[in-house]
């Protein structure tokens, strides 16, 4: 059925919209990339000099201020933020501020891992901010500042005072690069350059502020440390995790493309470029889903709405009147149509979210394929809608 439809005229030239790995920086090749350390030590002169400049380089475009630590730590976002978690949380309760699966997962850690028992929940469902105003910033507050799986993101840092007496730990794997992050709000910072600069995976960055380096050196969490989750040593921060000394090995090859997309970076305008092409690639989604019958944006409030991670609910009647796995099914007919199509890869909704479609408008996109990704959309829809009505 979905054969006998005509097909729009225009394809993407890059149909690779997944939300993580995200697509590479447009014209990335392999042979771009500077493979004179590999096979050689990460802690060898070059080596060191390579993670050095990937921090150096992250703190000139992320506009991180001097007097904070920036680490590449194992495990990508999550093993940063787990970091975070385990060495800070304790000292005092926590507010754990959730609406959408990551979010949520860190909740279940703080309560269920750590055990911690002075733990207040902020949250709200998938298409929604909770009350920022209910948090208590005398205690340490966990967020995610852009939803991934829910495509919500806090608009700005004004929720935060700049006189709080807790540690605020963010989660900004899917905003870092694309939103203006206010570090003098910010305690610990975490991403993963797979994200919005498309790097490879399985490393994660964490950001400190000096609050937290205190906290880091005057609190022992009650807890034993994994060796990778260990900052200070003797009391003291171990400097050299800031300097380029890992932790633990890191992959040189992924460290050279980490260093290819910031340089990259640099030449669209750095920051403000990155989040420029964000912004239009936002645009070109929400242009058409604004014009759509069958489409709306999952986040309710326009000033919540994600320029990276933008998630789309199916709004038609005869859909939604189906129940919720025969709406979840019809979600994934649309995607696999799309993918067979070679139109549009991975842009499925997150197992723990709503059904769906997710597509990612990062800064490595670019927008003349979501413009022609759009038309798609609806040829996948109707399709699928038609081959529903004939097997009724």
């Amino acid at each position: 059925m979905v054969a006998t439809l005509p097909t729009p005229d225009m394809r993407p030239a890059n149909p690779r919209f997944s939300s993580g790995p995200c697509a590479k920086r447009p014209d990335w090749a392999v042979e771009n990339l500077d493979t004179s350390v590999l096979g050689r030590s990460h802690r060898s002169k070059p080596g060191k000099a390579k993670l050095a400049d990937a921090i150096a380089l992250t703190r000139e475009i992320l506009r991180v201020p001097d007097d904070y630590r920036i680490g590449i730590v194992p495990a990508s976002d999550t093993g940063a933020v787990e970091m975070a978690l385990w060495s800070l949380l304790g000292e005092r309760g926590v507010d754990m501020v959730a609406w959408e699966s990551f979010g949520s997962g860190w909740v279940t850690d703080v309560v269920k891992q750590l055990k911690l028992n002075d733990v207040r929940k902020i949250e709200a469902d998938y298409g929604e901010l909770p009350d920022l105003s209910t948090i208590d910033f005398s205690r340490d507050v966990v967020f995610t500042w852009n939803g991934t799986t829910s495509g919500v993101r806090v608009p700005n840092a004004d929720f935060i005072p700049a006189d709080r007496e807790g540690l605020t730990i963010c989660d900004a794997t899917s905003a870092a690069f694309a939103q203006p992050l206010e570090f003098a709000k910010l305690d610990v910072t975490t991403f993963s350059w797979q994200k919005v600069l498309g790097g490879e995976g399985g490393h994660g960055v964490i950001i400190l502020s000096p609050r937290a380096v205190e906290r880091l050196e005057t609190y022992t969490p009650a807890w034993p440390l994994p060796k990778i989750f260990r900052m200070t040593k003797g009391g003291k921060l171990i400097e050299g995790i800031f300097k380029g000394e890992t932790i633990n090995t890191p992959s040189v090859l992924c460290v050279e493309d980490y260093l290819d997309a910031l340089n990259w970076a640099k030449s669209v305008g750095g920051l403000d470029g990155l989040m420029a092409r964000a912004d239009a690639n936002f645009r070109a989604i929400q242009d058409h889903v604004d014009a759509s019958s069958w489409l709306e944006n999952l986040a309710i409030d326009p000033a919540t709405r994600s320029n990276t991670s933008v998630c789309l609910k199916i709004v038609d009647p005869d859909i939604t009147a189906l129940s919720d796995e025969e709406q979840a099914a019809f979600a994934k007919a649309i995607v696999s149509a799309l993918d067979k199509e070679g139109v549009a890869f991975d842009i499925g909704a997150y197992r723990d979210a709503p059904s769906g479609l997710r597509i990612w408008a990062g800064a490595t996109v670019e927008t003349s394929d979501l413009a022609a990704l759009m038309p798609w959309l609806d040829w996948a829809f109707e399709a699928q809608k038609s081959a529903l009505k004939a097997a009724a």
